[in-house]
């Protein structure tokens, strides 16, 4: 961590002593997923090296207006999307208190930061969400939401420093539109909690973590696991998450007759997650589109291998082959599947290689990266 201090310190030296940072949902939120599981372990560890971290998010049900979480501000106002106009107005006029330099934080809808702060930003965009609004509102909306991401706001940004996850999305946001020079990859982390232990299932077993929304596919995850099982008959599948869609798997679950071998147990606790990592065979996905694919590397951390859709984000979180499959489409995922459970020592290679691999993946190397480039925008003349 000395070199994140150090960092720190350069910045206060710069006149940076409060961050800003604005996204959609916060960690507590019942459909927050990875993308607020990284701007946590992110911004704990800037708000330990001595920032002064305001973090501006849409209410969460349940949740107070205001709270404090591992050493920063939480503010959590404004409906959906009535948070992106509210919050604009809140900044230019100084609601929140006053600060030094921002971190927009675009998941599918731009809060158009570079139109209205006059202070050092940068753009955290983990991906282009291109196919995923079909899946989230009706066609004229979709529409219009993937007009608004493709076309309308990249030139807002084309002098802002955009973070990626991964170099495939980097690609995506050059065809999009973004200034390739602008354009940063910052690899997110693995919890050290996540690492090898415990024994294996005694049957095949393959774990998925995520929303229980439409862009992640689950039905065709049921529907794959129901087709292998023709050739793996004691195979399992537990999906761990809470969404909306949860009563239409249910009710996939007793068309199936599948309450012996298919398990919905909502949220887990930390703990027993990391446990159904390390019993799993395999981990699997098959999501429309993916930023990164986080459970994949924390499964990878474990040493169990994945099998998954060949998305953006996890073409870079699994290395095909290597640390496990990927697939083109979600019928693939049968034979997938299938190859990988009933290859005992296949399946010993992919997941030392994906122990391997989620080994260099840290979140104290992302969030001292990920702080570098404020520095570097804070340096220059033009202040982001």
């Amino acid at each position: 961590m000395a070199r994140l201090d150090a960092l720190a310190a350069e910045l206060a030296g710069l006149g940076v002593h409060r961050v800003h940072a604005l996204q959609w949902r916060d960690l507590d939120d019942p459909e927050g997923g990875g993308s607020e599981i990284h701007a946590d372990e992110v911004l704990r560890r800037w708000a330990d090296a001595g920032l002064e971290v305001t973090l501006r998010t849409s209410h969460a049900e349940g949740r107070s207006t205001e709270t404090t979480r591992h050493g920063y501000r939480v503010v959590r106002r404004g409906s959906r999307y009535g948070v992106f106009p509210r919050t604009a107005v809140a900044e230019v006029l100084g609601r929140l208190g006053p600060y030094d330099a921002l971190v927009e934080i675009w998941n599918g809808v731009p809060w158009f930061s570079p139109v209205w702060c006059r202070r050092p930003n940068v753009t955290w965009l983990h991906h282009v969400h291109g196919p995923m609004w079909d899946q989230i509102f009706p066609g004229p909306l979709a529409r219009a939401g993937r007009v608004l991401e493709a076309r309308i706001a990249p030139p807002f940004y084309r002098r802002t420093e955009i973070v990626t996850l991964a170099e495939p999305s980097r690609g995506e946001l050059e065809e999009a539109g973004f200034p390739p020079g602008h354009i940063h990859v910052v690899p997110p982390g693995v919890d050290p909690v996540f690492h090898p232990g415990g024994e294996r299932s005694r049957v095949p077993l393959v774990v998925a973590i995520g929303r229980l929304v439409a862009v992640k596919r689950f039905d065709r995850l049921i529907d794959a696991v129901a087709r292998a099982r023709a050739e793996v008959p004691d195979l399992e599948l537990v999906i761990v998450g809470e969404g909306y869609l949860r009563p239409d798997l249910e009710a996939r679950r007793r068309d199936l007759g599948a309450d012996g071998w298919l398990h919905l147990p909502g949220r887990v606790a930390r703990a027993e997650l990391v446990e159904l990592y390390r019993r799993a065979w395999v981990v699997a996905s098959a999501s429309l589109a993916e930023g990164w694919g986080m459970s994949l590397t924390e499964a990878a951390a474990c040493g169990t291998p994945a099998v998954a859709t060949a998305v953006t984000g996890h073409r870079h979180a699994v290395q095909d082959g290597v640390t496990g499959l990927l697939v083109d489409d979600p019928d693939e995922l049968v034979a997938a599947l299938v190859a990988v459970l009933t290859d005992e020592r296949r399946r010993g290679q992919l997941g030392a290689a994906a122990r391997h691999w989620a080994a260099a993946l840290t979140w104290d190397r992302t969030a001292t990266e990920l702080l570098g480039l404020l520095v570097r925008v804070s340096r220059s003349p033009a202040g982001g």
